[in-house]
């Protein structure tokens, strides 16, 4: 006596099971796909000097394991003195706007970015050693 396998069934490719799509309503949803958006100017980018236009989101530092009480105010005064820092934003909840522990800081020269990398990575902010790395 043989065993016989009853036959598995086929699986169905995404495209037979789909009905075909109308040719109007495909041409319709390509109409209604959106372009990328153009590349800011270089002066959009550096706030008016182009020479460093790649440089803005080069020079973005991420500032972690930060106390809630550490606010913009006190990162600018400690950044500032590696060098001219072009931004602040503290990361905090959209209903509460309770800090979330890291901020982000932004030079306008790569070159400070990377010496306050380097030089106060793990110092202590309002007690506390922060993490500093590239944002990206």
């Amino acid at each position: 006596m043989s065993s016989v396998k009853p036959e598995e069934p086929t699986p169905v490719a995404a495209a037979d099971a789909a009905p075909a799509a109308v040719p109007e309503a495909k041409a319709a949803a390509e109409s209604t796909a959106t372009a990328p958006a153009p590349a800011p100017s270089s002066t959009a980018a550096t706030g008016g000097g182009g020479a460093n236009a790649n440089n803005f989101h080069s020079a973005s530092l991420y500032i972690g394991d930060l106390l809630p009480e550490v606010n913009e105010g006190l990162l600018f005064e400690i950044f500032n003195a590696v060098g001219p820092v072009a931004s602040i934003r503290v990361c905090r909840d959209a209903v509460t706007r309770r800090s979330l522990g890291y901020a982000y800081v932004n030079y306008h020269q790569v070159s400070d970015a990377e010496r306050a990398l380097d030089s106060m990575n793990f110092t202590d902010i309002k007690g506390k050693p922060c993490r500093i790395m590239w944002s990206q």
